[in-house]
């Protein structure tokens, strides 16, 4: 089984594309139950060095929520190391106005609570995409692979 059902945490609703309320106040809602999940997990190991933290940049949840959580997991394990994949929205890719500003609220927020942010253009996947993979209409799916191969090349030497 790749991921334990109790690890999972729902909500209702979304932050609309809106960083304050991923940070403040949707995300504020869960951040509690996430950081339960958190802790449970970092018990169970013998020796946790850090967290990896995958997010975007360009919309609420994962800006807005994410940098909450990644100040939350920072204030807790002070002396665990604090990485981030964050993905940055490019207005070649996305149409959503707001998305530029969700990402700079972000990157204050990343150089006061991370050690090592490695950011993922998001242009640039598609690009890769087209141009070297060769894929007309790229998925998500297909972004998500780039990166799950840009994370594991990454931290090879970890393993």
């Amino acid at each position: 089984q790749l991921f334990r059902p109790d690890n999972f945490v729902f909500g209702q609703s979304g932050a609309g594309n809106n960083w304050a309320k991923g940070h403040y106040t949707e995300g504020a809602e869960l951040v509690d139950q996430v950081l339960d999940v958190v802790r449970r997990e970092a018990e169970g190991c013998d020796c946790l060095q850090g967290f990896q933290i995958t997010h975007s940049l360009g919309g609420g949840t994962g800006a807005g929520m994410g940098t909450l959580l990644i100040s939350k997991i920072r204030e807790e394990f002070p002396d665990r190391m604090m990485a981030t994949f964050s993905v940055v929205p490019s207005p070649k890719v996305s149409d959503t106005v707001v998305e530029p500003y969700n990402a700079t609220l972000s990157v204050h927020q990343l150089v006061e609570n991370s050690d090592e942010t490695f950011c993922i253009d998001n242009e640039a996947l598609y690009d890769i995409c087209m141009r070297t993979l060769k894929l007309t209409s790229p998925s998500y799916g297909d972004l998500n692979h780039l990166v799950s191969a840009v994370m594991s090349g990454v931290t090879t030497c970890l393993r």
